[in-house]
């Protein structure tokens, strides 16, 4: 059976008040009574009613994170991160899929927040100035993304980008084709920035084929695109993307990586399996949604201003060589 308070206060010889108070309101017990108080908790093992402390608190003991498309393997990994560390503060967390809305994601957003002590939006797609509109009501921290003043979360998305032209450029391509994702996806936005950079120090061209779904279906539709430009390389928006090209290139019998080479960015697990194995650029999605939580609670628990903004978090990605990309041949041809 449980521990109850009423066990835990018999333990430590204080009232069940005084544990309530020790446990929930720690910063109004003297230090003693509550090491007191925490020694007995963890010999019996212990563990506080969220909605009772709730009452005390004014918190939920819950936050909300909300993705684009829980079909897209990358967000699943940052899932996990999130409630990996929010279970060690024994926090809960609510789950919204926004299924790639722009109209409804900031409707949506609103509703949850009212549940919650706090968000954590992994990649929105809602405009500069709606996100900071939210972020001003509500304790927000942003994955993927940056807006002026709210904490966040963001991988180095132009330094992925000069690692995947380098290894390109170093097997011989001169010509590098680019399949972009959604038209609002500001990874996007800043993929390209790095591409163009990576592009102009290695002077190799760079050709746009334009913006996709983000998905299998998208990189199969923007294939023929791809292919047609002339280029020996394409770089995608994702793996996802980058899979579909896989696919339809092998259906129409342009080798891969003998034709053309394929990079990919996140490196989900189909990746390593995908034939070929696929090339990527490595982003580390679980510990984002890791740090964002540690970023999260900080906040609720210090939410002045000035302690909250700046602070975000940029982590490296990592350039994966597999077999979808090779020595550059003679120009595909459609």
């Amino acid at each position: 059976m449980p521990a109850t308070i009423r066990d835990v206060a018999r333990l430590a010889g204080v009232s069940p008040s005084t544990v309530s108070r020790a446990l929930s309101l720690p910063d109004v017990v003297n230090a003693a009574t509550r090491a007191r108080v925490q020694a007995a908790a963890d010999q019996l093992g212990y563990a506080p009613n969220r909605a009772a402390r709730g009452l005390i608190t004014g918190r939920t003991g819950n936050i909300g994170l909300v993705v684009p498309d829980l079909a897209n393997p990358f967000f699943p990994s940052v899932v996990k991160g999130v409630q990996a560390r929010a279970r060690m503060h024994d926090v809960a967390v609510f789950l919204a899929d926004t299924d790639e809305d722009v109209a409804s994601e900031v409707s949506l957003v609103n509703a949850l927040a009212k549940q919650v002590d706090g968000l954590i939006l992994c990649s929105p797609r809602a405009s500069d100035e709606e996100l900071a509109e939210i972020a001003a009501e509500s304790n927000v921290v942003l994955v993927n993304r940056l807006v002026e003043g709210v904490p966040a979360v963001t991988f180095d998305n132009e330094g992925g980008m000069r690692q995947a032209i380098a290894h390109l450029v170093a097997l011989g391509h001169r010509k590098i084709a680019w399949v972009g994702g959604p038209m609002t996806s500001w990874s996007g936005a800043h993929r390209i920035i790095g591409l163009y950079a990576a592009a102009r120090d290695h002077d190799v061209e760079l050709v746009e084929v334009g913006h996709f779904a983000p998905t299998y279906e998208g990189g199969m539709a923007a294939a023929d695109q791809a292919i047609a430009t002339g280029a020996t390389a394409v770089v995608a928006y994702n793996d996802l993307v980058a899979i579909g090209l896989l696919a339809r290139l092998h259906a129409r019998g342009i080798s891969v990586p003998d034709d053309v080479s394929v990079v990919g960015i996140d490196d989900i697990a189909m990746a390593a399996m995908s034939r070929p194995a696929l090339t990527t650029v490595r982003l580390p999605k679980q510990k984002s949604g890791e740090i964002a939580v540690e970023l999260l609670l900080a906040m609720i628990d210090d939410p002045d201003p000035e302690t909250i903004i700046g602070t975000r978090g940029t982590l490296q990605g990592e350039l994966m060589v597999r077999d979808s990309t090779g020595v550059a041949s003679d120009p595909a041809q459609p």
